[in-house]
């Protein structure tokens, strides 16, 4: 009998192929890094090294044009992904829930993690230098591996460069590899509910 892959891991890159975007967002990264004082608070507090706004705004695509602009094109690619991936959503579709901007200084990194309460997470890349560190992903069966060999691919690497757009199951744990370049590493990360 022929092996079949069962229950396959989906993930979704692409390109937005915008330098206009890419520069608007940069600029409002960078002020929002700046004018975020409660965002900056969070980062020290949480030694997160560089700035976030995860736990301090919640309304950029209506606070910015460029990030409504990003989710317009986040609204198209997601429900791509969600179509491909075999998701039956009875008609509806999936709703942005939190966006939030991250700008990482060098010696950064972001451990191992999911997203709850969440369907579809991603990361939309704004700048890259190099060595800023790929994003990890980690084989979901890894918990009840416990006996098993060493496989070669329990965990996959991806790098970003400036446009692009990772998406996957929000299940998927991931982190964030540490930023051995120069400069600030920019990028939007996002959630979307059911």
């Amino acid at each position: 009998m022929p092996i079949r892959t069962l229950f396959p891991t989906y993930f979704h890159e692409s390109v937005i192929a915008d330098a206009g975007l890419l520069d608007d967002l940069a600029r409002s990264a960078q002020a929002l890094a700046t004018d975020d004082r409660a965002g900056r608070a969070w980062s020290k507090a949480h030694g997160y090294r560089g700035y976030t706004s995860y736990a301090s705004l919640d309304d950029l695509p209506v606070r910015d044009p460029a990030f409504a602009d990003l989710k317009r094109h986040l609204d198209r690619e997601v429900a791509t992904f969600a179509r491909e991936a075999g998701m039956d959503l009875g008609g509806r579709r999936l709703k942005l829930d939190s966006l939030w901007v991250n700008v990482m200084k060098p010696g950064g990194t972001h451990s191992g993690h999911i997203h709850p309460h969440s369907v579809v997470s991603g990361t939309f890349y704004v700048a890259v230098p190099p060595g800023s560190g790929a994003l990890k992903l980690e084989d979901p069966r890894l918990p009840m591996l416990m006996a098993a060999p060493p496989r070669d691919d329990t965990f996959v690497y991806v790098e970003p460069a400036p446009g692009t757009l990772f998406l996957w199951e929000s299940w998927l744990r991931h982190e964030v590899m540490p930023h051995a370049g120069k400069g600030d590493r920019v990028s939007v990360s996002f959630n979307y509910r059911w």
